[in-house]
């Protein structure tokens, strides 16, 4: 039997966080390694925290690559989580310079460094939505959601940026293409505004 929804489990993301922020919305969410379970799942989620260079590696090294690749060609709903959502760019900039899935096209780069700015950026931030993105259904421009990153996507495409945020300066905080969503920050650390965001995944 496929699941509904897919947590892919490469080693380096907190799975049970998220498994238990799906329960919470009294969805069932399976935790799995299983290159052949992820290909069958209706919908995946690829979490992560961590390094780009060691959390590529681990996710080539375990054959989820193409499975995920080919579930995003089906047409079948992902929604990478923080460094998930990093893995889906070209390329990042992060400890030198690393491919990544290249399902969008565009760069992972660092904040700059600023007097008074601290990196990694941690904390609750306002979120400025930028389209009728179906996971924002139902919430508002200036909802607030958690972010622990250093790093932010930069897209070719523009027309992705379905939110962003301020750290001083405009960054990516979220992207979407067709069946393809992306959160730089953590919806399962979010409370009310993350989970509404993880329903509205949920009955994509």
């Amino acid at each position: 039997m496929k699941p509904e929804i897919a947590i892919v489990d490469y080693g380096m993301a907190n799975l049970r966080s998220v498994q238990k922020a799906f329960e919470h919305i009294g969805r069932a969410a399976v935790i799995t390694s299983d290159p052949d379970v992820v290909a069958t799942a209706a919908k995946i989620v690829v979490p992560g925290v961590g390094a780009f260079r060691d959390g590529i590696a681990k996710l080539r090294e375990t054959g989820l690559t193409k499975p995920i690749a080919e579930h995003v060609r089906a047409g079948r709903p992902l929604l990478g989580i923080c460094l998930g959502l990093q893995f889906l760019f070209s390329r990042s900039h992060e400890d030198g310079l690393h491919s990544g899935l290249d399902l969008f096209k565009g760069e992972i780069v660092r904040f700059e460094n600023r007097p008074g700015l601290k990196v990694p950026h941690m904390g609750w931030n306002a979120l400025r939505l930028n389209s009728n993105c179906p996971l924002f259904s139902g919430l508002n421009d200036g909802d607030s959601v958690y972010f622990v990153h250093s790093y932010f996507a930069v897209p070719e495409d523009r027309s992705i940026i379905a939110a962003e945020a301020d750290y001083p300066a405009p960054f990516t905080a979220a992207v979407w293409r067709d069946n393809v969503f992306a959160t730089q920050f953590h919806p399962e650390k979010s409370q009310s505004v993350g989970l509404t965001m993880l329903r509205n995944f949920a009955e994509i």
